[in-house]
């Protein structure tokens, strides 16, 4: 919004015939602009817009950060990139020298984006510079890759940061090709996810673990879809973390219940003390999490560096399942499950004890990724 509060239009200069995820850049932008509920095309001659120019690839997150950020600009070799112009005469200087390739001639204040200036993105809980490429022919893969990494949060756990990435991007890159939707990937990794519950529940360790891994996976990729030719919905957000929030649970029991077939179920007493544990500590974190939320506004994996580094390792479906992995090679699932029980009560134990922390700490709470 500009000093009066009215909301920028977007507009795209320039024409570019590259495409980025099979998008022209008006396409991607006005996906962009759609998605922070930003009307597109020309404004009236002394309305508020946000310029971008159609030879840069940018990530999402730049166009709303200059939302509220009226007469300033980013550019990219001294020519404008992205540009929050007010009136017409800034719109006419910012415009040519989009159209032009050269210096805009306006007082705006400018960004160089060589001096790489950073944002924070609160959705993706990081603090990054995002990209900014000049789009051609010959940057259309490395702007890919750009924008398919600046598509991850910043703190998650082990797997999904270090062991996924290069697996979804290759199947990121395939579903684009082919217009497969973000949705239709998250349908066919509830399949493989209520398969590997069932497999768990026969004492098919191994192949669940094989179909829980491609789960996995896919659970990565339709995000970075989502993300990457900017198609999230509403109903592609309840599906997926609804997913997510749901099936660990299911998993945990089904594990146990498998151990008869390998001769190694837990008596009644056990069995009860590790589901005890597992599942009221999946709902104390999960308790946990949101009233720090609720309280200060934000993550608590992203207080301090510790939070962040600790959510690598935490009791979660990934980790938990390393775990359950490595006591598969040892041919003992049973003491697996009660590793995981041990871990996750735990991993509780140090989030209740941060929650406190944070309750006595000097207010107001910032993150780390604020500073």
């Amino acid at each position: 919004m500009d000093e009066t509060g009215r909301t920028p239009s977007v507009e795209t200069i320039g024409d570019n015939p590259t495409r980025l995820w099979g998008l022209t850049m008006p396409e991607r932008v006005g996906r962009i602009a759609a998605a922070a509920g930003l009307a597109t095309g020309p404004a009236s001659d002394e309305g508020p817009r946000l310029l971008t120019n159609a030879r840069f690839a940018f990530d999402p997150s730049w166009l709303r950060h200059f939302i509220d950020r009226p007469g300033l600009m980013l550019t990219l070799g001294g020519v404008p990139a992205i540009a929050h112009v007010s009136t017409a005469a800034e719109a006419d200087a910012v415009a040519t020298a989009m159209r032009e390739g050269s210096t805009a001639e306006t007082p705006i204040e400018t960004i160089a984006f060589e001096s790489r200036p950073t944002i924070e993105n609160k959705q993706l809980r990081k603090r990054e510079t995002p990209f900014l490429i000049a789009l051609r022919p010959d940057t259309v893969r490395t702007i890919e890759r750009a924008s398919y990494f600046g598509a991850y949060k910043g703190v998650t756990d082990v797997l999904t940061k270090y062991l996924w990435p290069e697996w979804a991007l290759v199947l990121t890159r395939i579903c684009a090709r082919l217009g497969i939707t973000p949705n239709m990937v998250t349908a066919v990794g509830a399949a493989l996810c209520l398969s590997a519950t069932l497999l768990f529940a026969q004492g098919y360790y191994w192949t669940g673990m094989l179909l829980g891994l491609g789960f996995m996976v896919l659970d990565t990729v339709d995000g970075k879809l989502a993300r990457c030719t900017i198609t999230s919905s509403w109903w592609g957000n309840v599906f997926d973390h609804g997913m997510d929030l749901i099936h660990p649970p299911f998993w945990w029991w089904f594990w146990a219940t498998g151990l008869a077939t390998w001769g190694l179920a837990y008596d009644t007493a056990t069995f009860w003390w590790v589901q005890g544990a597992i599942q009221g500590g999946y709902v104390v974190q999960r308790v946990i999490e949101g009233a720090f939320i609720k309280l200060y506004g934000f993550h608590i994996h992203v207080w301090r560096r510790f939070d962040s580094d600790f959510r690598l390792f935490t009791a979660r479906r990934n980790p938990n399942m390393v775990i359950l992995f490595v006591a598969l090679l040892a041919d003992r699932p049973d003491l697996g499950l009660i590793a995981v029980a041990w871990w996750t009560a735990a991993c509780c134990a140090v989030h209740a004890l941060r929650l406190a922390q944070a309750m006595v700490a000097p207010k107001p709470l910032r993150s780390w990724l604020q500073d």
